[in-house]
């Protein structure tokens, strides 16, 4: 399967998906927002620990024109990154997003 491809999917399955790196201060301080979304359905994949892990940075970064992470995606909108998650959750874009 593609690394495009396998992209496309996890967004589409989960209401959130986040493309991380274990050792990421960034994606941490996401990783620890994310339970009080109260959301069920959350995919978090560490590219760092996963064979395929470039290659779904690289398509990541096709798709989106960013190359960092976290990359986030809810209900297959992207995101953006850590300052982007923060500041559209103190916005009340982010709970916007939870509702379509």
């Amino acid at each position: 399967m593609s690394a495009a491809k396998i992209v496309e999917d996890v967004i589409k399955a989960n209401v959130i998906a986040v493309f991380s790196k274990s050792y990421c201060p960034y994606c941490t301080r996401v990783k620890k927002a994310l339970p009080s979304l109260n959301q069920s359905s959350i995919k978090i994949l560490e590219l760092d620990e996963m064979s395929n892990g470039s290659e779904l940075q690289n398509s990541l970064a096709e798709k989106t024109g960013q190359r960092s992470v976290p990359n986030i995606f809810i209900n297959g909108t992207h995101v953006g990154g850590c300052d982007d998650f923060f500041a559209k959750q103190k916005s009340g874009e982010i709970e916007k997003l939870l509702k379509q």
